[in-house]
């Protein structure tokens, strides 16, 4: 099984009783490895989840939900199967938080999925539904035909509901049999408008409490009259319109089949529900059959329309040449079916190969990327329906060339530029790797058609290294330039004490790389530790605020490239309120009154010839103050204290040499 969903995506299928409104709820989770494919750019899983937290929106608070789930935890296992939540009231949350845990990775055991959550909901004793929504089949040597007939057989009312999504023809008959076989429906959906129907229509059906069932007609009663109508001919895998009269019950189907084909043989169907037309895909061989309009009860047809299929035809063209990686036009007829799809593949590859291939009715472009391996090609039309090759064009894919050129050397952690050749195609890229790294690795990288400049950071750690341009087709090596990488070093310096909360000014040399970072963190702090910190850009000074709580810090120089510290400074932040000293032994009361006179001493200075002290604000720059006096031989000065109460403080000053040599706080209160 490729991949399941329930409501409006794949990886789901929903087990149920008869109504939504009594019983209890299993969903069954498709988890296999296959759900990591795309539908139109999206990998099936994201569009499951989606699906999961719509369902989960609406769900009745009155029915009990549970969660079964599969190929997510062992690759290759086919008993990877597990009760992820058990049922129980809906914690919509909590469900939708385990159903995105879940991780595609295993095989697709259906049958025994379906086996262990019928068992939890106990299908032999409680009626129940299951809604399946498939894009693949069973792949865990099971039988999901024979499985459903048990079901039914033993269970006191099992029903199935089928929708197969972005099946093959040829496929249909495998799940289809689990809808007949259980009195449940089949719908085929090739695209998300046909899904949503079909899921909407499941859900109507599924909501409806279940009708007695009616009467088998006496043996002598007449047939319904029926009537249905298809065009006279159809191209092989195109869409045709098929309409009937009024529908004799919304169960009955319509269906295209080779003429004479047995009573209840089906290809495509589509329940007639309560509309009166319908689009249907045309079998890929060519021939005659007819449309079928079968009574649900009994696969009794009622009526028949002759249609022929004749066979489809399709031109593609391609160039004669392309370089590997590159990308390369290609154009095609009208197409018969939106969903058919173009690809390159080597010459006598087998039918339904391909690599990287575009749907014909999508509007993202007409261009191929060649593959990265030299060699002849063809370009295919292939049909969507059957997976046959309509057209061929043949194309020789050549060998790639680029050059790629950097400096000889470069010091860790700093950005250096790089050129190279024109780009063979612009998601290709350049990275920098140790010397004899293997093919695909990278580190730093530049997509060459990328507008963000052709600058490379130097890993931190250094040593003999590459610049590499990448064929991102196969992630191909085309160019390499060897680099020395040499270690890097910055210095950092600031203060040695620092009050608690009070700016710290500190410098660093000419930075490394403008993303290198400055900090301050404790001593002994882990590389990569940070409180505050600031990019370097192109700074090589910086204010901070001290932290708050006093201790030995180090202010550090960070390079951005693997973290790793180039410079340190210890500071030693002290209590907000004490002295600095730098060689004045400044002495000052702790506090004084709004006006008071007090003496201000000290015992050493400099040999500045312009040395001063001043009375300022806390807060005021260094060099600034309210009043200053030149010092006195005698050691002691005086100063009037300002009437406005504040914290204020007194500074030695050597104005000739630009140092504060001491600092003491003083409280005005």
């Amino acid at each position: 099984m490729k991949a399941l969903m329930a409501v409006s995506a794949l990886g789901i299928s929903l087990l149920a009783t008869t109504t939504l409104q009594a019983g209890d709820v299993m969903v069954v989770y498709d988890a296999s490895g296959s759900m990591w494919g795309q539908i139109d750019g999206v990998p099936k899983i994201e569009i499951a989840r989606e699906a999961m937290s719509d369902l989960l929106a609406t769900w009745p608070a009155s029915t009990n939900l549970g969660l079964v789930a599969y190929g997510h935890r062992e690759k290759g296992l086919c008993s990877d199967i597990e009760t992820a939540m058990p049922v129980g009231p809906v914690d919509r949350d909590a469900f939708q938080q385990v159903v995105n845990g879940i991780m595609p990775l295993g095989r697709t055991p259906l049958s025994a999925a379906v086996q262990h959550a019928a068992e939890e909901l106990s299908w032999r004793d409680t009626p129940a539904t299951v809604v399946l929504i498939s894009d693949g089949v069973e792949n865990c040597d099971a039988d999901p035909c024979a499985l459903s007939e048990q079901l039914a057989r033993q269970g006191v009312a099992f029903t199935t509901h089928v929708i197969g999504f972005d099946l093959a023809t040829d496929e249909h008959q495998h799940l289809a049999c689990i809808a007949k076989n259980t009195g449940g429906m089949f719908l085929p959906a090739q695209d998300a408008a046909q899904l949503a129907a079909a899921v909407k229509q499941v859900g109507e059906t599924i909501a409806k409490p279940v009708p007695e069932p009616e009467p088998l007609p006496e043996p002598e009663a007449e047939l319904p009259a029926m009537s249905i109508s298809a065009p006279e001919t159809a191209m092989a895998g195109s869409s045709f319109a098929v309409s009937w009269s009024d529908p004799v019950h919304p169960r009955d189907w319509v269906t295209i089949v080779p003429v004479g084909a047995d009573e209840g043989t089906y290809t495509a169907f589509h329940r007639v529900g309560s509309d009166g037309g319908r689009d249907i895909v045309a079998p890929a061989e060519p021939g005659l059959y007819e449309v079928r309009y079968v009574l649900n009860d009994g696969d009794v047809t009622l009526a028949r329309a002759p249609i022929e299929v004749m066979a489809a035809e399709a031109s593609i063209s391609a160039p004669e040449t392309a370089m590997a990686g590159s990308s390369f036009g290609v154009t095609w007829s009208d197409p018969v079916h939106p969903r058919d799809w173009v690809t390159i593949v080597p010459v006598g590859a087998d039918e339904g190969t391909y690599t990287v291939f575009h749907r014909v009715g999508s509007d993202d472009g007409r261009d191929l990327v060649a593959p990265a391996e030299p060699g002849l090609y063809e370009v295919r039309y292939v049909l969507n329906e059957g997976g046959v090759t309509l057209a061929r064009a043949p194309i020789e894919v050549m060998g790639a060339e680029a050059s790629i050129s950097a400096p000889e050397t470069a010091m860790a952690g700093s950005s250096f530029g790089v050129t190279w050749s024109d780009p063979v195609h612009p998601r290709d890229w350049v990275t920098i790797v140790p010397v004899g790294a293997d093919e695909g690795t990278y580190t730093a990288f530049h997509r060459v058609g990328s507008d963000d400049g052709r600058d490379l950071v130097a890993p931190a750690e250094p040593g003999l290294y590459e610049v590499r341009y990448v064929l991102n087709e196969g992630g191909v090596t085309l160019a390499r330039a060897p680099i020395e990488i040499t270690g890097a070093e910055a210095s950092i310096t600031g203060p040695e004490r620092v009050r608690a909360g009070n700016t710290l000014r500190f410098s660093w040399s000419v930075p490394v790389h403008p993303r290198d970072w400055v900090t301050i963190v404790p001593v002994g702090a882990d590389e990569g530790a940070y409180t505050i910190f600031h990019r370097v850009g192109a700074d090589t000074q910086r204010d901070i605020a001290a932290p708050d709580e006093p201790g030995l810090y180090e202010l550090r120089y960070v390079l951005n490239e693997g973290g790793v510290t180039l410079g340190r400074h210890v500071v030693e932040v002290v209590e907000a309120t004490a002295s600095l000293d730098e060689g004045a032994g400044l002495s000052a009361p702790r506090a004084a009154a709004p006006g008071e006179t007090v003496t201000v001493t000290w015992t050493g200075g400099s040999d500045g010839a312009d040395q001063r002290i001043a009375l300022a604000r806390e807060d005021q720059a260094l060099f600034a103050w309210i009043s200053a006096q030149p010092i006195d031989p005698e050691g002691a000065l005086t100063f009037v204290m300002p009437e406005q109460p504040g914290r204020y403080e007194f500074r030695y000053l050597d104005i000739s040499g630009q140092a504060v040599l001491g600092r003491a706080i003083i409280d005005v209160e």
